[in-house]
């Protein structure tokens, strides 16, 4: 049964428990996309942060929410549409960040800043690295 706060979020959060599903989706979504986000870099500072060891799970949890979320193939307006298409994805991302931003370091930072820079090739990383 789905709270108040969770309303419309439930494939997000089922997705969410299996961060192996979570992993490959995000680096599919990503490479093929990377170009049009405009918050590609908060996005990849995001997954390096939930990737992390040193993050405090509930940090980890509320970060590989919202990247399910990105991850998802359908949601509240979809990805396709030009220009809208990633506002719901920007929006949960930006709110996840809000909340957990103490966390996301600059070893975080220049990870997806060094990714961007190698065109997110081989960007894939063990659990727990940080690429920094």
């Amino acid at each position: 049964m789905a709270t108040d706060h969770s309303v419309g979020f439930e494939p997000a959060d089922e997705l969410a428990k299996d961060r192996e599903s979570v992993r490959k989706q995000f680096w599919h979504k990503l490479k093929r996309l990377a170009l049009k986000l405009p918050f590609a870099e908060d996005l990849l500072a995001a997954y390096y942060c939930a990737f992390d060891r040193q993050t405090p799970r509930h940090v980890q949890a509320a970060l590989l929410g919202a990247i399910a979320y990105f991850v998802l193939p359908f949601d509240f307006v979809p990805d396709v549409l030009p220009v809208l298409g990633f506002t719901d994805d920007a929006a949960v991302l930006a709110t996840a960040l809000r909340m957990v931003a103490s966390h996301i370091n600059a070893d975080h930072r220049e990870a997806a800043r060094a990714a961007i820079a190698r065109g997110l090739k081989n960007s894939e990383l063990k659990d727990g690295e940080t690429g920094a």
